[in-house]
């Protein structure tokens, strides 16, 4: 089995070689023989992100279009694993989360998934209560939160990868498309709650309550319109890191 580890990245030559090497320390602890590759898809930067992944030795790709449910498909397409996991240039993994998920693939009983988060350094108690929000819905409904995401080489191109139409929720789509592409085939789609996936809480900081709950409340108005439109999105394409 061969997984490859897929990290979209823009203007992310601060974090991204944390993320780097979380990947590699996470695989290196594991007892198992799943090979691995990691597969950086630089998304446009203008930082140093592309220069960062080369001297890490991974595998770059380009993406031009500011997107990132496109930077995950074309970072998948450079791919050559049967499992895909996508994770945030801004997140890291460890080693419990990915013996978690390893363990599901080997199962033969899932087709993908995802875990809950947490966010390092904690976030202010109203970032910790949309947190627990999302993780709530997260294991309730089975929905993949964009920063973890593993399925199925054979799945991701049979349901056509994220939706090329979206800027945001793209994660929760293709979500979906998983878990009724397995359900046909008699495969799971499972959150993975004792481990969680630790990403930056910089957004936390950078951007405070009142513009989290402004976008939230612009999103709930017009969500399908939303999504699709990145001037409408500022957390995700405001262009600060």
């Amino acid at each position: 089995m061969k997984v490859s580890v897929v990290i979209p990245a823009f203007n992310e030559e601060k974090l991204l070689g944390a993320c780097i090497d979380s990947v590699r320390a996470a695989f290196a602890a594991q007892s198992g023989d799943a090979g691995y590759e990691i597969v950086v898809c630089d998304n446009n930067s203008t930082d140093g992100t592309a220069a960062l992944a080369a001297a890490k030795g991974v595998t770059a790709v380009f993406e031009p279009l500011n997107r990132i449910a496109g930077a995950r498909n074309r970072g998948a397409a450079a791919a050559s694993g049967d499992w895909l996991i996508f994770i945030d240039a801004d997140s890291r993994l460890s080693a419990a989360t990915l013996s978690e998920t390893l363990r599901l693939m080997k199962t033969g009983s899932f087709c993908a998934g995802g875990a809950l988060v947490a966010f390092d350094p904690p976030p202010p108690a109203w970032g910790a209560a949309l947190t627990w929000l999302w993780n709530s819905i997260s294991r309730v409904f089975r929905l993949a939160a964009g920063s973890y995401v593993f399925c199925r080489r054979d799945a991701f191109e049979a349901v056509g990868g994220f939706s090329p139409l979206l800027y945001a929720a793209e994660e929760i789509e293709l979500s979906g498309a998983l878990k009724r592409w397995g359900a046909a085939k008699g495969l799971g789609f499972k959150i993975i709650t004792k481990a969680r996936h630790v990403s930056s809480a910089r957004k936390f900081r950078m951007y405070g309550a009142g513009e989290f709950f402004l976008e939230l409340f612009n999103f709930l108005r017009g969500p399908f319109s939303a999504i699709k439109d990145p001037a409408r999105l500022k957390i995700f394409y405001g262009g600060k890191r």
